[in-house]
């Protein structure tokens, strides 16, 4: 950082409780109050200079001591004392840190050339336009000096200038910037002739605040010379500096709790960066676009910025992963671990996106292989979700029902969420367990995850025999395509009164070996199942319903087949059929029974 020394003499002044004066012989006969500081000084060094106190002091005469007020000069008592000192001669440094207030300053005492050559406004500007402008830290350090005084470095020229000086400096090509700048990021070693990344500039920018950041954002944009990668990045680095819980959000009330100043601050910093963010699909990632979406409400953003990222959220949800999902509720009426609201908001939004576009776009297989990622994604986010203790089953159906039909090809993973949850949950009720499985698509499961639900002792019993139900009709079909290639000419030649008995009395067994080996259950353990569920019932309906009533409620949602009502009951041989098989079956006995009355 460069700096200018001016004068030659020490620096004499001192501070007497609230006045501040220089040791000198002469006697004081100007008396210049500033805010709570009062200066004992002398007309001869500082009049010849200052415009402005030679027409305050041009009422009074010489030889009476004068007394002014300038509580409205820039820059405050500080500024003030650098002009003095160098009315005086003294010893003086000025840099970056230092040239607005003392630029101010000496504009406000009228310290210009008319009134004296060599004045300080001259040497301030000369320095200001030679070193300031040229050096890249000293043109941040500066403009960030310009917040205290926005109007006058407005007026003064000074925000342009430094505004400008910075432009050219981040459009410079990388390999030919040659300044010194701020790079911390993790993984950046920096080495001898190490080359200049692409962002160099963002780190130091991200010191300004958001008006004058907004500016120089908004500026770059406009020359269209770099990427909307690079303007993305820039946005990402001020959000992670500037807005609390950003990198690491937590529910609890004492980590988020902010003044209404500094929230009215951080709100207006969110809304500026998501109105800044380029049009381009990919300009700031997903992860980032859910970061600012989870601190949104807390905030209390306007609906239309949180509208907004919602929608730039679902445009890019397929590239997200289960980690960017892991935001802990805000809410201090969600007793969630996990913020699931904020998920399925945007995977409504992106159905949505999606279902507005033109069929031949929708119909493609890009569009398809988009949805089944997010159909994953979503099953995986339920997977960890999942084992929070407070996750209701309304909250955890409602976001697995979120994803159409389309968007799973297969439900291995669904299953492993539901597993998951009724494990996490022990007490969970019958109706919400049902509530629950109905969601799973039995057809749609792998045999390797059918056989462990069907053993699964978690799972309703209502589901299990969905399972077995599928496998015996899936059974049922692959036995038909056989049997269909095997018959040859004669067997076409026999009545169809023998067809019919003969497809009927095959059947069964074909179905319930098909159980047994692709399943891994017999139908002792189905039975064992089956009964524990009939004696709860029997406990919970005694006196309700009665043991004949009974037997044909289970009859008919077990779908059991086989023998007649007392032959269960009794304990026969039962066999398992389907709704399809028992009208097949008893059709066949019909027609057998009729054709021997004919």
């Amino acid at each position: 950082m460069k700096f200018m020394k001016l004068g030659t003499r020490p620096d004499t002044f001192y501070t007497e409780q609230a006045t501040r004066t220089l040791v000198s012989n002469i006697a004081v006969d100007l008396v210049i109050k500033i805010n709570d500081i009062t200066y004992l000084l002398h007309k001869a060094p500082l009049l010849p200079k200052c415009g402005l106190l030679q027409q305050l002091c041009s009422d009074f005469s010489d030889p009476e001591p004068v007394s002014l007020e300038l509580h409205d000069i820039p820059g405050g008592e500080n500024a003030f004392e650098l002009c003095a000192k160098f009315c005086y001669g003294m010893s003086i440094n000025i840099s970056a840190h230092n040239i607005v207030p003392a630029f101010c300053a000496a504009k406000f005492l009228q310290m210009n050339e008319s009134i004296e050559k060599g004045n300080f406004v001259g040497k301030l500007e000369a320095f200001f336009n030679s070193c300031i402008l040229e050096g890249w830290k000293d043109s941040i350090v500066a403009i960030q000096a310009t917040d205290k005084l926005p109007l006058w470095s407005e007026n003064l020229g000074i925000i342009r200038k430094c505004i400008d000086s910075i432009i050219e400096k981040i459009l410079t090509p990388s390999p030919q910037v040659k300044w010194s700048y701020t790079y911390t990021r993790p993984g950046y070693a920096r080495k001898q002739h190490h080359s200049v990344p692409k962002d160099w500039w963002t780190e130091d920018v991200s010191d300004l605040g958001i008006d004058l950041f907004r500016c120089i954002i908004m500026a770059i944009r406009s020359t269209y010379v770099l990427p909307h990668q690079l303007i993305g990045e820039a946005l990402h680095v001020y959000a992670c500096k500037w807005l609390p819980g950003l990198t690491n959000i937590r529910s609890s009330g004492s980590s988020l709790a902010q003044t209404e100043e500094s929230k009215a601050k951080n709100q207006k910093i969110l809304e500026t960066i998501v109105s800044m963010i380029p049009a381009d699909k990919g300009s700031v990632s997903v992860g980032f676009l859910l970061k600012l979406l989870s601190i949104s409400s807390h905030l209390g953003i306007s609906p239309t910025t949180k509208t907004e990222l919602i929608k730039r959220a679902s445009i890019q949800f397929e590239e997200a992963t289960v980690s960017d999902l892991l935001y802990h509720s805000t809410s201090s009426s969600d007793q969630n671990f996990y913020d699931t609201e904020l998920v399925l908001a945007v995977l409504e939004s992106f159905f949505k996106f999606w279902k507005s576009k033109p069929p031949s776009v929708v119909d493609n297989r890009q569009f398809l292989k988009s949805v089944r990622n997010v159909g994953k994604l979503i099953d995986s986010y339920l997977q960890v979700v999942a084992r929070d203790n407070n996750m209701p089953v309304s909250k955890f159906v409602a976001l697995a029902e979120a994803v159409p039909a389309i968007g799973r090809s297969e439900h291995d993973d669904l299953y492993q969420a539901i597993n998951i949850y009724l494990k996490v949950h022990p007490d969970l009720g019958k109706a919400e367990k049902r509530r629950l499985c109905r969601i799973l698509q039995c057809q749609r499961l792998s045999p390797e995850a059918r056989a462990h639900a069907v053993k699964n002792e978690l799972l309703p019993l209502r589901t299990v025999v969905q399972l077995v139900y599928f496998e015996q009709e899936k059974g049922s079909n692959n036995n038909k395509a056989t049997t269909t290639t095997t018959i040859n000419h004669h067997k076409l030649q026999k009545s169809h009164h023998d067809l019919l008995q003969g497809a009927a009395a095959k059947r069964p067994a074909a179905k319930v070996a098909y159980d047994t080996q692709s399943l891994g259950i017999n139908k002792e353990e189905l039975m064992r199942r089956m009964s524990h569920a009939e004696s709860r019932e029997k406990v919970q309906n005694r006196s309700k319903i009665s043991d004949g009533k009974l037997a044909l409620e289970i009859e008919k949602k077990m779908v059991i087949g086989g023998g007649t009502k007392e032959e269960c009951t009794s304990g026969c041989k039962l066999e398992l059929v389907s709704k399809k098989s028992m009208r097949k079956v008893r059709s066949n006995k019909s027609e057998h029974g009729h054709g021997n009355g004919k």
